[in-house]
């Protein structure tokens, strides 16, 4: 419980349901074929309508228009380290844009097109591209995408950076191609290939010393004196950090 003042809202229909051009028998479809072919929330309705508002409205409700930053918080995650600074100062004190905990490959049986049409947008909106960009995170040479995303379940970072003229073009860019719905885009590799494009790599931020789990993967400082401190209560041996499938070695190497 938390003795700051809280608010509460709904999320409107229209940032929660299907836009005109989806062919929801199509959709039907592609939720079925997924299911049977067992991709994880691949038969799953409201898990895309959750990715759409992730991707392209959570920063635009009624309840978020008068803040600047933000921290995504979902039900049963832990925080196993004290947290004792101001995030938020930090951020804005060290021109932050974002910041993560934990970095890991897609599933790539939901996005098998996403890349290409990431690459039609670059076509069309060169303009928009950081020449100095986090790119190599999630492609050596720009003709594939590695699958490395930043986990969106735990997000530190700018909102008027989705809220950017870019960013809102990127999102409606996606949006028409059906991807969300015909496949099954997350939020996740979404902003994070945005965030590749847009910005330097000191933008982004690896919130190391925030130790943070959410089933079946945790992040856990790996320094011994933040242990012999008693700042943390996690185990190091169990950090997903340097672990088959993480990214962060990728994130290191840039």
């Amino acid at each position: 419980m938390t003795n700051a003042e809280t608010k509460y809202g709904l999320i409107p229909v229209e940032m929660w349901s299907y836009p005109s051009w989806i062919n929801q028998t199509e959709a039907l479809y592609a939720r079925k074929k997924m299911e049977e072919d067992k991709v994880i929330y691949g038969g799953s309705e409201s898990y895309r309508h959750m990715c759409r508002f992730n991707s392209g409205f959570f920063f635009r409700h009624p309840l978020i228009e008068q803040y600047d930053y933000y921290w995504r918080l979902e039900p049963g995650v832990e925080f196993m380290c004290d947290i004792d600074y101001d995030v938020f100062k930090f951020i804005k004190k060290n021109n932050i844009t974002y910041g993560f905990t934990i970095a890991l490959m897609e599933v790539k049986e939901t996005i098998p097109t996403l890349w290409d049409t990431v690459k039609e947008f670059t076509k069309e909106y060169p303009e928009y591209m950081n020449k100095n960009s986090a790119m190599k995170f999630i492609s050596n040479t720009g003709k594939n995408y590695n699958m490395c995303h930043f986990w969106s379940n735990f997000e530190i970072g700018d909102l008027n950076f989705w809220r950017s003229e870019k960013y809102i073009k990127f999102f409606e860019f996606l949006d028409k191609a059906g991807g969300f719905f015909y496949e099954r885009w997350g939020d996740a590799p979404v902003h994070t290939i945005a965030l590749a494009l847009f910005l330097e790599k000191n933008q982004i931020h690896f919130f190391n010393d925030i130790s943070y789990r959410h089933d079946p993967f945790e992040h856990c400082p790996i320094e011994k004196d933040v242990h012999e401190g008693g700042k943390c209560h996690c185990n190091p041996e169990k950090t997903f950090d340097f672990t088959w499938g993480s990214c962060l070695p990728s994130w290191f190497s840039l």
